[in-house]
């Protein structure tokens, strides 16, 4: 069965004008009707930089309690937030998920693991 959305975590959040932090959001992959939006758009022709603004922008289709994500608000995200996003956006449309091989160093037992940045903790108490 392919999956389409994958769920994700920021690491720091997007705090929103009333200072509400989002962290927890939906991504779906993206499509070829994406990539021309993006391309038509003027802010993309005056500054290639923004385009990976409006690509999350159309491919986040929620972000805490956010169902419309803008461009815009994408403007706010930390460093750490817009890096994550960036390779999450690209394991799961180069590689259809979000995992990453890893090799124990121990017995070198191949396996893999959610993409998480170094500090979270996923597991359930």
């Amino acid at each position: 069965m392919l999956s389409t959305q994958f769920n994700f975590q920021l690491p720091r959040g997007l705090m929103d004008e009333t200072g509400q932090v989002h962290r927890r959001g939906i991504m779906r992959l993206a499509t070829a009707k994406d990539e021309l939006l993006v391309q038509r758009d003027r802010r993309v022709r005056e500054n290639s930089a923004y385009a990976t603004l409006m690509m999350l922008s159309q491919v986040i289709t929620h972000l805490g309690t956010l169902e419309l994500v803008t461009p815009e608000q994408l403007e706010n995200l930390f460093t750490q937030d817009l890096g994550y996003l960036r390779e999450f956006y690209n394991r799961i449309n180069q590689q259809g998920n979000a995992k990453v091989a890893s090799q124990c160093p121990n017995c070198n037992t191949q396996f893999e693991v959610e993409l998480v940045l170094a500090g979270e903790c996923l597991a359930t108490p």
